[in-house]
């Protein structure tokens, strides 16, 4: 376990630096949508908790529990709500994530919101059976008679730049294999707010996975008000017509330096995309981007082997053979446990993804 403020502090003195550049230079950040309303100056951990704020003000069912969360959590995001809401409405648990994970799933078959911590991702695998086997099966195995909508499991995931083999892997690959299931990860403030109401509003369970390093690494405006970000919905945050480079989470952040170096160094031109959603994916945006640049780099910190790189690469295969001018370029983490004196060497860095992009233009 982390001592508490461990990780903020290592992210305010350069753990960014060293994940997502070699020098300094702006993260990538968006612009606010106008319709959205009036905004103000968030980071991610904020957005997070304004989203939970907002679903506690809307919806009176709504309940948020997890390890620590009462008094905000390890990482802060649920700090005030306990004050504002009631200890009925937030409130701890044991050090169970199977529990943590089965009362989720009772107090959602009843019809609450419910809102689940699992306070880092690395240990949601307690939990595993809990969610494949019964989260995810709720509604067909009840013939559409029950379901647990309004289920979230968020968690702090990815790599923190000191966490090691059991504070820094990413788990979405596991949960993508199973249907019933959805799959979400946020590069942003902005994104990490609408993303959030949005899984909150589904009727389906979701995995909402946070990268941790991202919760105070920048700021951004972000609209007040209510609003809500499609899932299943991939972002062109980049066009570009020379290869297609999609990621997701903290690696948003990685691809966008690789792909300013790969235009500064090569004139190459790149189309950034952020899947958002890992399940389900859009592979339409991804397809329709493929058949236009020939060229497809995927990139994740999970190990390269089943990654969900893999399955993206295997679709572009399948559905743009035709198009491809090289094979899919996947630059990943590696396939050992997450290594604590090398963490800065398995995470892809913005040298590794400038080599894939530069790999996949030059074949």
């Amino acid at each position: 376990m982390f001592v508490r403020g461990s990780v903020s502090k290592a992210v305010r003195t350069g753990v960014c630096g060293r994940m997502f550049s070699s020098g300094p230079s702006p993260l990538l950040v968006s612009d606010p949508d106008p319709s959205f309303g009036p905004a103000t100056s968030m980071n991610m951990f904020s957005a997070i908790n304004d989203a939970m704020k907002l679903t506690l003000e809307r919806d009176k069912t709504a309940v948020i529990f997890g390890e620590d969360v009462a008094f905000g959590g390890v990482f802060r995001c649920t700090m005030g709500l306990r004050d504002s809401f009631g200890a009925h409405r937030v409130f701890n648990t044991p050090l169970s994530e199977q529990g943590i994970a089965g009362f989720a799933i009772g107090l959602a078959a009843m019809g609450v919101t419910a809102l689940a911590e699992i306070q880092f991702a690395d240990y949601i695998f307690p939990a595993f059976d809990q969610i494949v086997n019964e989260a995810a099966k709720y509604r067909y195995r009840s013939g559409g008679m029950f379901d647990v909508g309004g289920l979230v499991f968020r968690t702090p995931s990815s790599a923190v730049g000191h966490g090691g083999h059991y504070h820094s892997q990413s788990p979405e690959a596991y949960f993508a294999h199973t249907p019933g299931l959805k799959v979400v990860t946020p590069r942003s403030a902005i994104e990490a707010k609408g993303l959030l109401l949005a899984s909150i509003a589904t009727r389906d369970p979701i995995i909402f996975l946070e990268p941790k390093i991202l919760y105070r690494a920048s700021v951004e405006q972000v609209p007040t008000g209510y609003y809500t970000i499609p899932l299943g919905k991939a972002q062109v945050v980049k066009t570009g017509s020379d290869v297609t480079v999609v990621g997701w989470g903290s690696q948003m952040h990685v691809l966008n330096r690789a792909v300013k170096m790969a235009e500064e160094k090569e004139g190459i031109s790149c189309e950034l995309i952020d899947l958002r959603t890992i399940m389900p994916w859009d592979r339409e945006t991804v397809l329709n981007s493929v058949k236009k640049t020939g060229r497809l780099v995927v990139a994740h910190e999970a190990p390269v082997t089943n990654g969900f790189g893999s399955e993206i690469a295997a679709a572009m295969q399948e559905h743009a053979f035709l198009h491809l001018e090289a094979p899919v370029v996947r630059v990943c983490g590696y396939d050992t446990p997450f290594p604590l004196s090398h963490e800065r060497f398995y995470v892809p860095d913005v040298l590794r993804c400038y080599e894939g992009i530069s790999k996949a233009v030059h074949y």
